[in-house]
């Protein structure tokens, strides 16, 4: 059985005096080996981003500053929802599941991803993805 979207705690070390740093390490708190890394900021808080899935692609996902909402949705149509408002927590997303995403203005997404970016990793249509039924389970397994 594959995974399902979930959050993952990052430790938080520090104090209010001095401010805090979490870390990310692989084969730690990061299930794949990182190929990319990239983030998004200033995105205005009426746009809904994502609208995509993917075939293989695996990624952590955290929100350094401001909140981010997410909806994860697989071929079955099962609905995961996030909110990340803290840095020291993520989600893993692994491939097969839809997702949107909303920001606050001053969130910033930082995006850790198993594979360099492949346009032909990427399913843009929604009803591509719901009629994919159980092939990506089956690449998955």
């Amino acid at each position: 059985m594959h995974q399902k979207p979930h959050i993952i705690k990052f430790d938080q070390i520090g104090a209010p005096s001095l401010g805090y740093i979490s870390v990310a390490e692989v084969a730690d708190n990061i299930p794949f080996e990182i190929k990319r890394v990239y983030w998004t900021y200033f995105t205005p808080n009426h746009i809904e981003r994502g609208n995509h899935s993917h075939l293989a692609l695996e990624q952590v996902i955290i929100s350094v500053a401001g909140i981010i909402s997410f909806e994860f949705e697989n071929v079955e149509g099962e609905i995961f929802e996030f909110v990340l408002d803290e840095p020291s927590k993520g989600i893993y997303v692994p491939p097969g599941y839809w997702r949107k995403m909303k920001f606050s203005h001053n969130a910033v997404l930082l995006c850790m991803a198993s594979l360099l970016y492949d346009e032909s990793d990427y399913i843009r249509d929604y009803n591509t993805f719901k009629n994919l039924g159980n092939s990506v389970d089956k690449n998955l397994d």
